[in-house]
Parts: structure tokens; sequence; C-alpha cells
């Protein structure tokens, strides 16, 4: 038997139980109108603080802005009034009055209260526009706590006003005011050929953070910036409010006749090295998009685009690169397709100039797209009917068919001013060609620089290898290094040696052949790594002998097979990665010996032990004392390693200056000596097995060690 237990349905999420079985529609929030952006203000101004009460005021400014691409407007009046509102004014064609069939409303209604309604939809208001979503009005009306919205038109200003999306009117000024709900009225007769909208709203602080604010500079910036984008047009921004230094008021007008070709002399701040270069052309493109038809229903058609492109450029003698992006004058600090289009053209005209006028060398690669661009300073704009942008906040260009149009244009035209005839031009062009080259090659110089810093790194920042036995003298013409074959030789050698001057570096056994083997394989071995580190003057191309720590580089092994193969590995690393060093005569071959006579009751004078370095000579040395009546032992020591040698012993044979032999490696014939290497340690192993073979019958195997 079991106990069921009873739970409260305060414990389900929304009144639903766990398996979800009571989850119906009656749970779902549908969001009508305007509520939804009150609900989610961020996804349509980016963010509710001062960027966002910023993106309003651009929202009611571009839409004035469109008036003045199609040509209908040439005045904008920006005021901040001192009671914290916000008023944009244009004297462009004004918003439709006349009901909309569909839903009943007098087009502003329409406009200040439908989301993605507008004249951005149809075919024949706008060819392009900065608004396009039809959200940028009736978001900024959702979240005011008040707007008021006058329109002259038809002889008549009409007016309306909104209380948080709400259509109306107001008794008085200001948000608080007494308010009636209403529909668009006629306030007073005016001249019939007078038009124009102006629109006023109190940003909502339900919906703002309390430390957003209106950024004077920022205000002026875009403006300014709008002003270059359409020439001709007038843009006013007074302020009432008080947001300038200070606290201070004043009223700033800009207006520019030159357009962005003058808006790319005011961005450029280094001396330029051309003219400016103004670019032109259009392209068309076809796309599917959703058309509402006569029966009030979407139908996926067809369409032809038309984009132009209009883009102003030059080249100054600053290293920096300021690139401006506009769509139907909406910046795109984030880029997108028509930016991509342009720095593909750049780049590519410029290789392809630079090789037919052989002013990249043929073993130089490509210059990059940073080469090109590379103290530029462009203003790159298109404009087409209802781009794709990505979000409402419109930062990115998504339109693909931009990057394939501007490309053609920009490539058509930068290879006429680069191919120029024309004196001035011509010599124009080549400054910047030369530019171009001379960042490529100071790109790659740092490159290489930057990689020969980290392979040094890699083998000198840390410390040296613990097992290095360093001598105290700096004196590099005096020192000498000792790299001893095994630890066991180590132990006699560092007894044997002068401390002073002679430093001792063990490696254990056959070190890599690094004729077969990449850079990489090469530095990742320790013993290769340790050798290069402990000379501390780099590999390779950037080897630098001055920077060697040891005036002699002197290879100590056992006289045997083992030590001759250690000894030709040695000489490989040497060979391939420090080969200054051979040519400079400074890498030595010690030559320890291979057998020791002990004299019986020496003469006056004479050592009790002598010592043989091949069996040549230790036959020579017999019969010599034979002849010569020496008497000596018959247990004649032979030396199978340098571990076996007392430490006097390997310091009077071997490492004492005063009775040493050293044999020097020297590099008469470098193609010669490159294809010993080749042969004896590369990567072919055909033509060294028949070496081995051709040479077999020629050995003395008296001198094979077995």
């Amino acid at each position: 038997m079991t106990a069921e237990m009873s739970v409260p349905s305060t414990a389900l999420l929304a009144g639903a139980d766990r398996d979800g079985s009571n989850y119906t529609a009656r749970h779902l929030l549908v969001l009508e109108g305007l509520e939804a952006v009150r609900k989610r203000p961020g996804m349509y101004i980016g963010s509710t603080d001062s960027r966002g009460l910023m993106h309003c005021l651009w929202e009611i400014i571009d839409n004035s802005v469109d008036e003045a691409l199609g040509g209908y407007c040439d005045h904008i009046e920006v005021i901040l009034h001192d009671d914290a509102s916000v008023e944009v004014r244009d004297n462009g064609r004004g918003i439709p009055v006349d009901v909309e069939p569909k839903t009943g409303l007098s087009g502003v209604e329409v406009v200040m209260t439908k989301l993605h309604a507008g004249g951005k939809f149809g075919g024949g208001s706008y060819a392009a526009s900065g608004g396009l979503h039809g959200v940028g009005a009736s978001v900024v009306n959702a979240l005011s706590a008040r707007l008021d919205v006058e329109v002259d038109r038809g002889g008549h200003t009409h007016a309306i006003s909104f209380r948080r999306g709400v259509p109306g009117a107001f008794a008085a000024d200001g948000p608080d005011a007494k308010f009636e709900t209403g529909g668009l009225r006629k306030v007073k007769r005016i001249a019939k050929n007078r038009s124009g909208t102006r629109v006023r709203y109190w940003a909502d602080r339900q919906i703002f953070l309390k430390d957003a604010k209106l950024s004077l500079d920022n205000l002026h910036q875009r403006a300014r910036q709008t002003a270059f984008l359409v020439p001709g047009l007038t843009i006013v921004v007074r302020d009432e409010y008080g947001l300038g230094e200070g606290g201070s008021k004043g009223e700033e007008s800009f207006r520019f006749d030159g357009g962005i070709s003058e808006f790319c002399e005011y961005l450029a701040s280094d001396k330029p090295v051309c003219d400016v270069l103004r670019f032109t052309g259009q392209g068309t493109f076809k796309e599917t998009v959703p058309v509402l038809d006569d029966h009030g229903q979407m139908t996926p058609t067809e369409v032809t685009r038309e984009l132009g492109v209009d883009v102003a450029l030059r080249w100054g003698t600053g290293y920096d690169t300021n690139l401006r992006s506009f769509v139907n004058i909406i910046a795109t600090p984030k880029g997108g397709t028509h930016v991509a289009g342009f720095e593909q053209a750049v780049a590519k005209t410029m290789n392809e100039v630079l090789r037919a006028k052989k002013l990249l060398r043929v073993a130089e690669d490509d210059i990059v797209k940073d080469d090109a661009l590379e103290g530029l300073t462009a203003v790159v704009t298109v404009r087409l009917a209802e781009p794709q942008f990505e979000g409402q906040t419109k930062e990115v260009l998504g339109t693909s068919a931009a990057r394939r149009i501007v490309n053609t244009v920009i490539s058509r035209e930068l290879k006429a001013f680069l191919t120029s005839t024309k004196r001035d031009a011509a010599a124009q062009a080549r400054v910047v060609m030369e530019k171009a080259v001379a960042a490529a090659r100071t790109r790659i110089a740092a490159r290489q620089h930057k990689d020969a810093q980290r392979r040094k790194t890699a083998l000198e920042s840390s410390s040296l290898p613990a097992k290095l036995a360093d001598c105290r003298s700096d004196d590099v013409e005096r020192s000498e290094l000792f790299i001893v074959e095994g630890d066991s030789a180590l132990g006699t050698a560092k007894l044997a040696r002068n401390s002073e001057f002679q430093a001792l570096l063990p490696i254990r056994g056959k070190i890599l052949n690094v004729q077969k083997s990449s850079v990489t394989d090469m530095l990742k071995n320790a013993e290769c790594g340790a050798i290069i580190q402990v000379i501390g003057a780099g590999s390779g191309r950037t080897f630098d002998i001055d920077a060697a720590r040891y005036g002699k580089i002197i290879m100590m092994t056992d006289a045997d097979v083992d030590g001759s193969h250690i000894r030709t590995l040695l000489l490989t690393l040497f060979h391939r990665y420090m080969r200054p060093m051979v040519e400079s005569g400074r890498v030595f071959a010690a030559v320890p010996p291979l057998h020791r006579i002990e004299l019986v009751q020496p003469k006056k004078g004479q050592d009790k032990y002598v010592y043989t370095y091949s069996d040549r000579e230790l036959r020579d040395k017999l019969m010599e004392f034979q002849s010569k009546g020496v008497r000596y032992k018959d247990s004649i020591q032979r030396y199978k390693g340098l571990g076996e040698m007392d430490a006097d012993q390997l310091a009077e044979t071997t490492m004492d200056p005063r009775h040493r032999t050293l044999r020097r490696i020297n590099l008469s014939d470098l193609e010669s000596a490159e294809q010993v290497f080749d042969l004896l340690m590369g990567n072919d192993v055909a033509p060294r097995k028949e070496f081995i073979s051709s040479s077999a019958a020629t050995l003395d195997r008296s001198r094979i060690d077995a």
C-alpha cells in the first residue's frame, strides 16, 4: 500500500504540473502592438542606457534625412528643449494624413503605432532610405512618455499626440498633463505650398536608466556626418537644455556642398600623397522578396534592384587606415558586404598593377589587404532600396550582391587611376603603389624579426642547461666549449679541464640527424636545442656569429665508430644551422689517444708513458723501441672511451693546450661539402647504399674497431 502525497499548485511552474500536461494556451502571453517594444526595448534600440536614448533620436532624424535623400527636404532642425524633450523639424513632404484603407487610421497613426509600417515598404516612396524596417518612429513612440506630431500638408497643420503609444491629445505642455484619447486633428490653415513634419518627444524614464542622457558631441558628429553624405542639406542643432561644456547652450549649423570628397578631406589627419579620388558606379541584382498583392496577401516576387556605389579615398603619409562606410547615409561601423568588396578590390587591383609594372619582384609575395590600405582614408557609400541589415541597429550590411558590385566598380576605377598616363596622376599612382610595396616589405621584415626573436627566446630565454659546466672567463677569444660524449666522460673532463676558460656540455649519445629533419623537429630535440642555446648565437638565417659565447667549439668524442658517428651528426648540425662557425674555423675535433705504452725504467728526460693515436703509429713506435732497446710493458692499454682515462691523462693528451692535438674543421669547398652531407646524411637512401656498396672493397678491414 502506498501513500499519495499532495502537492500545492503553487509549487508548479506557471500552474503546470511536472509532466507539462497542464501547460496550455492560457499560459501564453501575447504582446500586441507596441507592448512588445516596451517589454523588450533592447531588441529594438540595443540598450536602455545613453546609447539607446541616442538611437531613438537617430531614428527620428533618419526619417527626415530620408526625405532629403529623395530630394524633398533641404533643412532639418534638431532642438534639445529645456524641459528634456527633443524635437526634430524638417521641410519635407510631411507624413501622409489621409486614411489608410486597411486599418481605417490616418497615415500618421499608422506610422507611429504600427510596427513594420511606413513608406519604406512600398515601391514608390523611397528609392533609398536609412529607415527600412518600419519600426523606427513607432518604437520611439512606444518608449516615450509623450510624443507630439505636427504635419504641414495640404494647406493645414495636422496634430496628434501619444502617451506611451496611445493616440490622443494633452491639455497642456509636458508628459504629466491631462490626456484624452483621440485621433488626428486639423489645427490651423497654412499656405498650400508649405509642408513638413515636426516630432517632439519626452523619453519615458520608466524605460531608460536614470543616468541615460543625450550626448551633444555625438549629435554634432552625426549631424556633420549626415551633412557630408547629403550635399546641400542644412542641419541645425540647437541646444536649449545646456548639454554643452559647463552647461552652456548654443546652436551649430552644418552644410557641406562637396559631399563625401569633402568628408574624406575632413577625416584625413596626415599629409596627402595623392588627390582625393572619387569612384562612382552602379550595378543591378535580383532578389526574391514578399510583396503585398491586390488581395492583401504576401506573394514571393523576383525584383530587380539597383545599387549605386560612391567612394571617396586618398592615401596619406601616415600608417593608419581610416575607413568609414555607409548604406543610404546610415553608418555601418562594423562593415559588411560593401566594405568586404571594397577591400578585396583594392588589394587585388593593386597586386595586378604592381606585377604588370614590375614594382614587385618575382620572388616577392603579393601584398595583402593591410599593405594596400596603409595610410588610406576612405568613405565608402552605397545606396539601394531595402538593404538587408543584421538587426535593427543596422551596424552591418548583409546584402550579398553589394560585395560583387562594389568590387567591380572599385576594380575598374582604381585600375584606371593606377595605370593613368597623365603626368600628375601617374606620379601620384606610383607613389601610392611604392607605399604599398614598402608596407609589405616592412611587414615581412617585422614578421621575420619576430619569428627570429621567438626562436631565439625558445632557446635562450630560459636558464642555461643544468648539465653545462661553464667557465669563469668572459673573454670569447680565449674561451672554449667542449661538447662531451656521455656523463661518464664529463666526470673525468671536469677534473681535467681548466675551469677558467674551458666549459663542458655533455650530450647523451647520438643526436638528431638534422639533415633529414625539419627546423621544428631540430628545435624540439633536447640535445640540439641545448647546443644552440649554450652557444647563444641563434640558428639558421638568424645566426649571429658575433653573439657566440665561445671562441672555440671542440667536439670531444670516443675514438671508436660510435664516437665518429656522433661527431658526424654534430658536424651536420653545425654545417646546416651554424655554418659561420665552421667557415671562420672555430669548430674543432679533439684527438684523444688510442693506446698508452708504459716504459720500464725510462731514461732521464724520457716520459714514463707514451701515447699513440692509431694502430699504425703504435706499430711504428713499438718497432722504434725495439730497435733502440727501450723496454716497455707488454700490457699496452687500449682506450675504448674517454671515461677510461684518468683526469691527468685526459688533460695531458686531449685538453691541455700545451700538449693536445686538435683537428680544425674547415669548409674549403662548400658545394662539395653540401653534396657529401646530403649523400651521407640526407633523405635519399639509394645513393647512400650505392656509395657503401662501391666503397666496401676499398676498406681496410684492419681499421674496423671490432
